[in-house]
């Protein structure tokens, strides 16, 4: 059974970067697309980035497009979200998320798959 590990959270302030990391443990079918969900407090969890598991094709919300890049390391199993230039409303629960029966990436960033795995989460926190 495949498990997800997040690290790489914490708290910043206003305009500071962090590096969101995770780990996927356990067999996963190859092909689809890894992604990057988050929820604020009140909100919907909403789709932030997602990379084609061959490396080939990234896709971003329109709210972090230019700040965060997602990336991935088939050699170490690991999905990295890379935040630059943070502002207050990217503070929530970051989620991993795998995604391998999904054929089109692109229609990822909309919503997990029911074949999918979800990392627990992990919480980030931007202060003014």
């Amino acid at each position: 059974q495949v498990r997800l590990v997040e690290s790489g959270g914490g708290s910043v302030q206003a305009g500071g970067s962090l590096r969101l990391s995770c780990v996927v443990n356990g067999y996963i079918r190859s092909g689809g697309c890894m992604s990057w969900f988050r929820q604020a407090p009140g909100e919907e969890r909403e789709g932030v980035a997602v990379i084609s598991r061959d490396n080939s094709r990234t896709y971003y919300a329109a709210s972090v497009e230019g700040r965060f890049t997602i990336s991935l390391d088939n050699a170490k199993n690991t999905v990295y979200l890379q935040m630059d230039n943070l502002k207050p409303e990217d503070t929530a629960t970051y989620y991993c998320a795998a995604d391998p029966w999904r054929t089109y990436c692109a229609t990822a960033i909309q919503g997990l798959g029911p074949r999918g795995t979800w990392g627990r989460g992990i919480q980030v926190t931007v202060s003014s």
